[in-house]
């Protein structure tokens, strides 16, 4: 009567089965189960024990109950939980579930990536809002390299000013190098004043150059690193991030990114007599 509801319910056949039987005639033992039901004795015992583990139906060893039988050894006897348990192992399922989805969707970018590389086509993940430009952001801090970046420092300021202070922080801890090419503008200029950022060589970790102040302004963030290239993009106020995994394409812009890292330059040689900053024309 209630089969189709237990298994929707997430139980077996076989559990439903023996389920509903304990519901209905109450503490049994195991060989009138199997007497009453189609069920052979090995499948009830299975059945029986999975029951127990849902919580769903109990076990005690009691003497028989049949004053004729002569062994008065103890049998096990099963019996029903009430229904409400079967409502908290559903809730138990959700919450399992959901956790399990979680976790799918944290690692489903990792697992999209080996399946298109073994496909021999480049990897692609797209994540959108301030979660998904966190995980674009601390993908890098899995490299086993340098990390190479374009940054605008406005943007990263104004826009993902904790993100990125978190991620600094966790950066430095693990002792990840880095370079980063700046965007030339005012903004650009005063932060790294403020943050004595005059001469590549002013940390261990982190070096910044500035690119030639015709390219002013770009409202996205580049990172290479490993065989991976991310971006995360501001325009027009979206917040979106990409992941490209690809070894071909990551040797490239790394070539283009140290092409442009020897030609960009410092804060101090930019500040030198005659290499102020003006707006381009």
């Amino acid at each position: 009567m209630y089969n189709n509801l237990f298994t929707e319910a997430g139980l077996s056949k076989n559990e439903a089965v023996i389920y509903e039987y304990l519901l209905k005639n109450g503490e049994s033992p195991a060989l009138n189960i199997t007497k009453n039901t189609p069920l052979n004795k090995g499948v009830v015992y299975v059945a029986l024990n999975e029951l127990i583990d849902k919580g769903l139906i109990t076990e005690k060893l009691l003497p028989p109950k049949n004053p004729h039988v002569r062994n008065k050894k103890k049998i096990a006897y099963f019996s029903p939980e009430h229904p409400e348990k079967l409502r908290a192992y559903l809730s138990d399922q959700e919450a399992k579930l959901k956790k399990a989805q979680n976790s799918l969707e944290a690692n489903l970018g990792e697992l999209v990536s080996s399946f298109n590389m073994v496909s021999d086509r480049p990897g692609l993940r797209y994540f959108e809002g301030l979660a998904g430009i966190k995980q674009v952001t601390e993908d890098s801090l899995k490299t086993a390299g340098e990390i190479y970046t374009y940054l605008d420092t406005e943007n990263t300021v104004k826009k993902i000013e904790e993100i990125n202070n978190e991620y600094v922080k966790r950066r430095l801890a693990l002792g990840i190098k880095k370079k980063i090419i700046n965007a030339d503008n005012p903004y650009t200029r005063e932060h790294m004043r403020k943050h004595q950022q005059w001469d590549a060589e002013d940390s261990q970790l982190t070096q910044v150059k500035i690119l030639d102040h015709r390219v002013c302004h770009f409202d996205t963030i580049m990172q290479i690193y490993d065989d991976k290239i991310s971006y995360i993009s501001f325009a027009n106020d979206r917040q979106v991030g990409v992941i490209i995994q690809d070894p071909t394409i990551t040797a490239m812009h790394k070539e283009i990114f140290l092409f442009n890292w020897s030609r960009a330059r410092t804060l101090r040689e930019l500040e030198q007599p005659g290499q102020i900053f003006s707006k381009p024309t």
